[in-house]
């Protein structure tokens, strides 16, 4: 295919960041013999999997686009479910909460962007507390009904606006197609979390959610925030329409997102117990430890670009 420039260059920096993530997990253990770098190499082994499979879908299109974070959703509501407290009497609703998954391809198949919109916030919302009722068990019952919608939510009606942006037009964002959009997205929620990691380390003093997430910092929180609202506004322009008052929105509005998709899942997984949602990603842990930031950017970055850059939402 003919790629634009803008995501030639963009391509380009992600797998350039990726060989020196690499030469860093060759050269660190020859600088500091002794030192444990095998978290190093895990991470930068998965990433260079999941970067592979992501640029792989995007320039296939919007099909392989869909159905690869068809998969993501499924095995992130896997991990959901198997993490939630369930009854033996919920696997109805269970059911029902993976078959959200198929139907909403089948919207993104056929643009129905108005059933796909709809669908998981109102007849899915609709729909799990009735088929509770239908069970019989009313020990839990508004706390079960929560849950299960909460899990689809996030893992299926959010994530799923990644592939209704990939529907877009050439016409509608010339600078470098749906792909750009949805680049600008990964890149930015992606590198948000890496710039309040790194920022964190060197500069963090005052912790900002002590109980639920103690290494998280202001320092770290800013310092991601401003690194990201800057990397937003130097590459928006030559991936997406963005300009003026939409531009600066996202990028101040998107590292909060961000921020908060973390910070809610390690809520969660404090609450529950445990450090990861699984071990499916050497180095990371599971699916939803992977795209948490992912969950919140995706609809705001979605609504605001077609609210602000759009004719086709």
């Amino acid at each position: 295919m003919n790629m634009p420039r803008p995501l030639l260059v963009g391509f380009g920096g992600v797998y350039a960041a990726l060989i020196l993530g690499g030469l860093a997990a060759l050269v660190l253990p020859m600088l500091r013999p002794g030192g444990d770098f095998t978290n190093l190499r895990q991470r930068v082994g998965s990433w260079w999997v999941m970067i592979l499979l992501l640029t792989g879908a995007l320039l296939l299109g919007w099909q392989a686009t869909t159905l690869l974070f068809a998969a993501v959703s499924f095995m992130a509501l896997r991990e959901f479910l198997s993490l939630a407290p369930a009854r033996r009497e919920d696997r109805l609703v269970i059911f029902l909460a993976y078959l959200t998954i198929p139907i909403s391809c089948l919207f993104v198949f056929i643009n129905a962007y108005m059933f796909y919109v709809v669908f998981v916030p109102v007849y899915v919302f609709l729909a799990v507390p009735f088929l509770m009722a239908c069970i019989g068990q009313t020990r839990g019952y508004l706390t079960s009904t929560a849950v299960f919608h909460w899990g689809v939510v996030t893992c299926v009606y959010n994530l799923g606006h990644i592939a209704l942006l990939m529907l877009v037009p050439r016409w509608d964002a010339p600078q470098a197609g749906a792909t750009g959009l949805v680049f600008l997205l990964l890149v930015a929620t992606e590198a948000n979390d890496v710039f309040q990691y790194v920022t964190g380390k060197l500069f963090g003093r005052h912790k900002i959610t002590p109980k639920v997430s103690p290494n998280k910092t202001w320092e770290g929180f800013i310092g991601g925030w401003i690194l990201t609202a800057g990397l937003i506004l130097w590459a928006a322009p030559w991936l997406t329409p963005l300009k003026g008052p939409g531009l600066w929105i996202i990028a101040a509005s998107l590292p909060l997102a961000g921020f908060a998709g973390d910070v809610t899942f390690s809520a969660i997984k404090r609450d529950l117990g445990v450090k990861d949602t699984s071990h499916l990603i050497p180095g990371h842990g599971g699916i939803l430890d992977r795209v948490d930031s992912l969950t919140f950017t995706t609809p705001l970055y979605f609504h605001l670009l077609a609210y602000f850059a759009l004719q086709t939402y």
